[in-house]
């Protein structure tokens, strides 16, 4: 067995909407089948008893290896925690291989596991030992290192609950919701709109103090101190004990409390300056430690707080008793479990060694060995749930505080020893704030009623009814891609919208290229997306993205699919027959929202069968209402748009709204076919936008078939006297197409310039110019300037031989170069003569043929 390639599916894909590892894998011919109950998959159980089934319950075929990598690969990630179900094998067109698809949730842990699944297999084969404990504890590491911890994760599901969409923007906790102008970010429980200055405020405990005393929150006395003489003598001023701290610290880190000795001061002093520059002491507030949770102006939750410690049965060792918590499935190494394992640092040791104990003294039966004084959960300690106790004038008050800060999201630490009454009836006080708390407290406490505090988060960031969302229209098919593309997106701007458009050409928004080259996969999609001016977005998703990476968007308002003829590309990637083409195409109306339009050719019968798999609603577009799919798709009262005396016509029901052909000049009147039918899907896409029918008419009327606004797509030029088209067309679909529009245009003698693009099929190539000899007398040749992996001269030799036997043609050449091609071309033409120059570098081609054309006659 040997894995060929591995890539990550980040988006809606070929096999699944959810995110996967798809892995190409060769199988010899003794590994097709290993044989059910053979001594290979007893020596795989041996060595993973959890590998489950190797087929899917049902399925009867042969188990071979590639089912075997798929079964570990899944189960390896499930067995380390990993919520994944989804995998599938599926052999390819090419002798002994298989693409190998898993469902992932992190996707370091996905690769991982399929290579750990690919040695598992290997030591399998040769009888050799595997450690599978330490395999999947490893993964089990590897996914709480980079999973979004459990504060992230939760505002992150509250999110998607209200169908928000999510970007996670870097490996930690920075993430974006929603989209375009409609985003908003978060970073962990840190909301955007909270100032640097709020959260610089909070990180200073003293000005912090100082500003709620101010504001009348109570809070104990204390200042930053210089020494430990300074220390010692605020001590007494303002009573022992005292607590000491950093001045900007977090997390509870270096924190030292009930101090009341100088002794005492002096080790508190030490652990401080470990985690700060400078040190904070402040009277000590006896009582139970509480974290209240503020959003806005409201208290969401409170929980109180217990230190790490551990109850004394009388036989173990405190060390044995501390690894009997950390046995507890819910405490982890770090923050991406609900609690933290206890650990024996030397914080704890001198907690310890204060109690005259170490860490092998056996506590008494029922005896209660504090390890920290503080109480934090990411030191070990523990937390009970206690929103429904909390006094309305204690919310009130942990409100205040957060406001006085300038805190959006605010965890208040509250000192009192209940919180049944107001504080200032028991003298508690609040003795921090914290401008990113966590919430595992509240969302997993050890005690009490869990709290879901993402829910009013979101909220704050999104209004009821807002779901960060704004219109997407995603753009597939074989040929008219990039024409509609960018005819939808200019009838976006018609409306007012800033509009993101992403196409082979680059990526534009609000008229505006960001990005250059081809940029029709996910890749571009995400950062059209995330652009803060973009108000609308037009994707065009081609084959080759869909099928690296996936979609780059969750889901589309509008999915337009403009053909599939005869199909691009076959050959590529395991896509080898028309059916395959349309099924990859369709993945963009797989994933239309319940509320959103499938806009499909229904002329093309592998488009309008897409229909039954669109979640949402599906408008028909046809040049012919008559044509089957259209009478009974409106005779169900579905949407159609269709060509009828001269104009494009929309119809449901009885309702009619009706464009002229003559007022939209990309379809020259409406001789040119492909354009007409680029235009019936643009006018589709709108519809199912919402855009008001006022603005469709105007922008379609203002939209030309020019080099700016369509490069590369039916470009029509004058050449003193005769008429030059250029076009990108490069494929047997697309020169029919050309062929036909040429025809319905005066030219007594036709000329074509053309190269082929090495990466189609022999036939694919040999055919164009098979069309293209019964239709045009001159034919001049080039060499596309890149072959795709083809031999200097093999494509030429290809469309030499589509041209044997050619009706018209009757003058056929070659020519080094395309530049100079066109010049050749070019220089037989008479006025009133046609050229089509099927561009292969479209900006230089198009520059250079504009050049000629502007040149004075001689």
């Amino acid at each position: 067995m040997q894995i060929l390639r591995t890539r990550a599916l980040r988006g809606p894909n070929l096999w699944t909407r959810s995110t996967a590892i798809e892995t190409i894998v060769h199988c010899d011919a003794s590994e097709h089948d290993i044989g059910s109950g053979s001594a290979f998959e007893e020596r795989l159980r041996a060595r993973f008893p959890e590998v489950g089934a190797l087929l899917p319950q049902g399925a009867e075929q042969a188990v071979s290896l590639a089912h075997v990598l798929e079964a570990a690969a899944r189960q390896l990630q499930a067995q380390a925690g990993c919520r994944v179900t989804f995998s599938r094998t599926h052999e390819t067109v090419e002798a002994d291989t298989y693409q190998v698809v898993v469902e992932y949730t992190e996707e370091e842990v996905g690769r991982r596991a399929m290579l750990e699944a690919e040695q598992l297999i290997r030591a399998a084969l040769a009888d050799t030992p595997y450690d599978t404990a330490t395999t999947l504890a490893e993964l089990r590491e590897l996914d709480q290192e980079v999973r979004m911890g459990p504060s992230t994760r939760n505002i992150i599901d509250a999110a998607l609950a209200r169908g928000i969409p999510y970007r996670r923007l870097t490996s930690g906790s920075l993430v974006q919701l929603g989209w375009g102008v409609k985003a908003r970010r978060i970073q962990a429980a840190e909301l955007d709109m909270t100032s640097a200055v709020a959260e610089s405020i909070a990180q200073d405990k003293d000005l912090t103090k100082r500003l709620l005393h101010a504001a009348g929150v109570p809070v104990p006395l204390g200042r930053p101190v210089h020494d430990l003489d300074d220390a010692w003598s605020l001590a007494q001023e303002v009573g022992l004990p005292v607590v000491v701290k950093p001045r900007d610290g977090n997390q509870g880190k270096g924190v030292t409390v009930n101090i009341s000795s100088r002794e005492q001061l002096r080790a508190a002093w030490a652990t401080a300056l470990e985690y700060g520059s400078e040190v904070m002491l402040e009277r000590f507030l006896p009582g139970h430690d509480f974290r209240l949770l503020v959003v806005g102006n409201q208290m969401v939750a409170a929980a109180r707080r217990e230190p790490p410690q551990v109850l004394g049965d009388g036989e173990h060792s405190v060390r044995e008793l501390v690894d009997i918590v950390n046995q507890d499935p819910r405490r982890g190494s770090g923050h991406g479990t609900a609690l933290t394992k206890v650990r024996l640092d030397d914080i704890a040791l001198a907690r310890l060694a204060n109690e005259g104990m170490t860490p092998e003294s056996v506590p008494a039966q029922g005896q209660r060995v504090v390890l920290r004084h503080n109480a934090n959960l990411s030191t070990g300690g523990s937390a009970t749930d206690v929103t429904d106790d909390v006094h309305p004038d204690i919310a009130a008050r942990a409100v205040d505080a957060a406001q006085t800060i300038g805190l959006h999201i605010c965890g208040v630490d509250v000192i009192c020893e209940s919180m049944l009454r107001p504080l200032e009836e028991q003298g508690g006080g609040i003795v921090e704030v914290n401008a990113a708390p966590g919430l595992r407290m509240h969302l997993s406490p050890s005690f009490g009623k869990p709290r879901n505090v993402g829910v009013p988060m979101i909220d704050a960031l999104f209004p009821p009814g807002e779901d960060g969302r704004i219109p997407v229209v995603a753009v597939t098919g074989t040929n008219g891609k990039t024409t509609t593309t960018r005819l939808i997106a200019h009838l976006c701007s018609a409306h007012g919208w800033t509009t993101a458009m992403t196409n082979t050409d680059g990526v534009y928004v609000g008229g505006h290229q960001i990005d250059s080259g081809d940029c029709s996969g996910p890749k571009s999609a995400r950062n059209a997306l995330a652009h803060p001016d973009t108000e609308a977005a037009v994707l065009e998703c081609a084959r080759g993205g869909i099928l690296r990476e996936g979609l780059g968007f969750d889901q589309c308002q509008v999915a337009v699919v403009t053909n599939i003829g005869a199909g691009d590309h076959l050959g590529l990637n395991y896509i080898t027959t028309v059916e395959d083409v349309a099924v990859l195409k369709r993945v963009i109306v797989q994933n239309v929202a319940p509320t959103g339009w499938a806009v499909l050719n229904a002329a093309d019968p592998h488009c309008a069968a897409m229909a039954h798999v669109c979640p949402g609603k599906v408008i028909f577009f046809a040049q012919d209402r008559h044509h089957p799919v259209m009478v009974t798709h409106r005779a169900q009262g579905g949407r159609v748009v269709y060509v009828d005396e001269g104009r494009i016509v929309a119809a449901e029901g009885s309702w009619r709204e009706s464009i002229l052909l003559r007022d939209i000049p990309l379809t020259h009147g409406g001789l040119i076919g492909f354009q007409v039918d680029n235009v019936m899907a643009a006018v589709g896409a709108a519809w199912g936008t919402g855009l008001p029918w006022d603005t469709v008419r105007r922008g379609l009327a203002s939209f030309e078939s020019s080099t700016d606004s369509v490069p590369g797509r039916f470009n029509v030029m004058d050449y003193h006297g005769a008429t030059i088209i250029a076009d990108y067309g490069h494929n047997p679909d697309a020169i029919r197409a050309l062929v036909q529009a040429t025809q319905a245009m005066p030219g007594a003698h036709r000329a074509v310039v053309i190269s082929g693009a090495g990466d189609r099929r022999d036939q694919d190539i040999t055919e164009q110019t098979e069309i293209l000899g019964s239709s045009f007398d001159d034919v001049i040749l080039y060499q596309d300037a890149c072959q795709r992996g083809r031999a200097d001269g093999e494509v030429l030799a290809l469309l030499h031989k589509g041209l044997q036997g050619a009706s018209r043609a009757s003058y056929v050449t070659e020519v080094h170069g395309e530049f100079l091609a066109i010049d050749h071309a070019l220089a037989r033409l008479r006025p009133g003569d046609l050229c089509l120059v099927l561009v292969d570098q479209v900006q230089e081609s198009l520059a250079h043929l504009q050049q000629r054309c502007q040149e004075p006659h001689l």
